[in-house]
């Protein structure tokens, strides 16, 4: 593979909508990781391949990797180099064209317009034209995936998007600090009140029927009000192994964003 080099900060389910799309178009591609992920939905989340070693999301495989060297070896094997570098020491040996920050924290971890030729951005937290080149917008509704190059995007309301008329009342949070404990893993057809996980021995149970699509890892270590899981109304058991229509959107429009600084920026593409 011989594509630009793109640096992406996070791999959790939402980057890993864009990241499989850079991928396919032919970008060489390292996802920066921190040292335990807690992505809720695993089985799309490229940062699996953290505990893993290695991972797949439907066609694109995320291999971990701990040097150049082994970077180098996975986009030779046509795959997604997974790294544990939260810091981006990477940048010390490796120079990207492009620099996406994915973590989706709702606010700027450090990533600055200085980093990369081109910068881009998932999600609040930052200002096109000051942070970052372009951002892409991440807020469920019409304006899903749109590209800002000035400015921000819509402030984080604090409620989860709505699916089928449910919003807060799908997501599962921590009860206390503490260990989890997952009864029902990914794919569990659930019902309302049924326990799903376990924290220091405080019940998380599920306020509505239907599927989990997320779930946080058995094991990990949260903090109380911690986004854990999430249970998904529509019981659609493929929902749980591929990417979800909002991943998919945002990952579009962080194609088309890298396109566009390329275009812009007059370098070959």
């Amino acid at each position: 593979m011989k594509g630009e080099i793109i640096i992406f900060r996070g791999a959790g389910d939402i980057a890993t909508g864009s990241i499989q799309k850079l991928h396919r178009a032919g970008f060489r591609v390292i996802a920066c990781e921190i040292e335990k992920p807690t992505s809720i939905r695993r089985y799309v989340s490229l940062s699996e391949a953290v505990f893993d070693g290695e991972t797949t999301v439907e066609d694109v495989t995320a291999k971990k990797c701990s040097d150049k060297n082994e970077v180098e070896k996975a986009w030779a094997e046509d795959k997604v180099a997974v790294i544990v570098d939260p810091e981006l020491a990477i940048l010390e040996e490796i120079k990207p064209d492009i620099i996406v920050d994915g973590i989706l924290a709702k606010k700027n971890l450090g990533t600055t317009k200085d980093m990369a030729p081109i910068t881009i951005a998932i999600g609040p937290g930052f200002t096109a034209g000051v942070d970052v080149d372009i951002v892409v917008e991440t807020k469920r509704g019409h304006d899903l995936g749109r590209l800002i190059f000035e400015g921000e995007p819509a402030p984080n309301s604090g409620a989860p998007g709505a699916i089928d008329g449910h919003t807060t009342d799908r997501v599962l949070y921590a009860p206390v600090e503490g260990k989890v404990k997952v009864l029902k893993d990914l794919g569990s057809v659930v019902e309302k009140g049924e326990v799903l996980a376990i924290v220091e021995g405080e019940e998380i149970r599920a306020k509505i029927p239907g599927i989990v699509r997320g779930m946080i890892r058995d094991g990990s270590y949260v903090t109380k009000g911690f986004k854990t899981g999430d249970v998904d109304p529509r019981v659609n058991p493929e929902s749980v192994y591929t990417i979800s229509d909002k991943a998919r959107a945002v990952g579009g429009g962080t194609l088309e964003a890298v396109m566009i600084m390329l275009r812009k920026k007059n370098m070959d593409i």
